[in-house]
């Protein structure tokens, strides 16, 4: 073999290589070296491609139609006693949470720790309610349909996990998440209530409006709960899916 034919052998032979490597890690996924020590930058950039991929849907994972985002249930419950306002939110449907930016990513790989945090311009809300009650010295039993816009919101998420080495390689098992969020600015209200009483309306979407804040503080641990149980069921998914060497280069 002449020195011309080898070089061009050898050419072919890294071509077909790389394009082995390419095919083999999902264009969702972006790997980062360890050792890299601008790693938090690498992961943040890596964060986001797969969220721009999420938000079109990702086959290879199952994950087809994203929005909107569905929550069975929220409770809300203001006071105690009998007259204490209680509030049940239902086939909850939320827009807008794919169109988010990872703003940072801080890890430790020797433990397998990450901490990222996110920021999703407004996060648009549809759902029924059933309440029972007094609101604002008004009775305010009955249900109808409940909206709302949340803009600004911004969401710490921790999770840790572990390798795990099975038949058809080494892959993460995630062992503990957590999250937190705050909203900026907020609009909600009800509308179509069961009783048609457009002054008791009127009335409790001036309460809402005005306390938005407080409201949404109390209703925040049952949000959570259902955030974190879709945030579970996502990255195990996406564990299970993907060798930790797709994710991470030693």
């Amino acid at each position: 073999m002449d020195k011309y034919t080898f070089t061009i052998t050898l050419l072919l032979v890294i071509t077909i290589c790389n394009s082995l490597g390419e095919n083999l890690i999902p264009s969702f996924l972006h790997p980062c070296e360890k050792q890299d020590p601008n790693i938090n930058m690498c992961l943040t950039y890596a964060a986001n491609n797969l969220a721009s991929h999420f938000r079109k849907g990702i086959p290879e994972l199952g994950i087809t139609d994203v929005e909107p985002i569905l929550l069975d249930e929220i409770n809300l419950a203001l006071g105690s006693g009998p007259d204490g306002y209680r509030a049940t939110f239902k086939d909850i449907k939320a827009y807008g949470v794919s169109n988010l930016t990872v703003t940072g990513v801080r890890s430790d790989l020797d433990t397998l720790q990450l901490q990222l945090t996110f920021f999703i311009p407004r996060i648009t809300v549809r759902a029924h309610y059933r309440s029972s009650g007094v609101l604002i010295m008004v009775k305010a039993s009955g249900g109808g349909d409940y909206w709302g816009k949340y803009d600004g919101v911004r969401a710490k998420t921790y999770l840790r996990a572990s390798k795990k080495n099975l038949e058809g390689g080494t892959f993460l098992q995630l062992e503990d998440l957590k999250m937190d969020f705050s909203v900026r600015d907020i609009e909600m209200g009800i509308e179509n209530i069961h009783n048609g009483n457009a002054v008791i309306e009127a009335a409790m979407n001036l309460f809402i409006n005005s306390h938005s804040q407080e409201l949404l503080k109390e209703m925040k641990p049952s949000i959570k709960m259902k955030l974190l149980a879709n945030m579970r069921q996502f990255v195990e998914n996406l564990f299970e899916r993907v060798p930790y060497g797709y994710w991470i280069i030693e």
